[in-house]
């Protein structure tokens, strides 16, 4: 009798892995947007992330979409904090999971950066963004492992390399969020430099004139990049010549 009751326990259980083997997971796509603590302001480049592993970030609108796993939980980062866990099974509308982060719009990146404070805003949002400053493209690539075997499966290469050269989706999503980044962090080095308090010093400018001098006349990063403040002096009264020999003409 009990060696019938432990073989009948002992079906059960392999029929029950054998299930549990065979059950793939299924995958469901969620969307939404993250708005700053007034429910009003869009945050872009906001990393999203599952613990299966997928991850994505905000584009220019605060709006995010990508792939999970049904029983995975997703959460959100941003300068350093993250939201809690929020349980895929327990959101209602998956196409439209809107959230806000405690975060008011003067304290995001895109408007926190000052000129006394510009090389530490800059070397946090490089530590914050890491991954993304540093990501290269996939290519074929010799593997770092030292203890390669000549002759031996995959030639020696990277094979982690290999197998992101074939993930399209992912490689597009980080070059994106790369070229963002980088104009992001250009943008704010020509703020830094070529900021209202030094133009009003050299031309006495006042509104609106000094707004539309500044936009017509704002160098681009790679110029920037080669004056001084002596040059870039230099530069602004030249151009503030100009301007006021086109105000002349009008």
């Amino acid at each position: 009798m009990k060696f019938r009751i432990i073989l009948i326990l002992l079906v059960f259980m392999q029929s029950f892995l054998l299930n549990a083997q065979n059950k793939k997971p299924v995958y469901v796509t969620i969307s939404g947007t993250v708005y700053d603590i007034s429910a009003r302001t869009p945050i872009e480049s906001v990393m999203v992330y599952s613990t299966s592993g997928h991850s994505t970030f905000t584009d220019s609108t605060g709006r995010y979409s990508f792939t999970v796993v049904s029983t995975d939980s997703i959460w959100f980062r941003m300068l350093n904090k993250s939201t809690m866990k929020f349980p895929i099974d327990t959101i209602k509308n998956l196409s439209q999971f809107d959230i806000m982060i405690h975060v008011r719009s003067v304290e995001l990146p895109e408007v926190k950066v000052k000129a006394k404070n510009y090389r530490l805003d800059s070397i946090e949002n490089r530590k914050d963004y890491a991954k993304y400053f540093n990501y290269r493209k996939p290519a074929l690539r010799l593997s770092a492992d030292n203890n390669y075997n000549p002759g031996g499966i995959g030639a020696g290469f990277d094979l982690d390399e290999i197998i992101n050269m074939f993930r399209f989706k992912r490689n597009r999503s980080m070059e994106a969020l790369q070229r963002r980044l980088i104009q992001q962090e250009q943008d704010h080095y020509i703020d830094h430099r070529y900021s209202k308090n030094f133009v009003i010093k050299l031309t006495k400018l006042k509104q609106p004139q000094l707004d539309d001098f500044m936009n017509k006349y704002r160098p681009d990063y790679e110029l920037l990049k080669l004056l001084n403040d002596i040059e870039l002096g230099y530069y602004i009264e030249k151009c503030f010549d100009q301007y006021k020999y086109n105000l002349k003409k009008q």
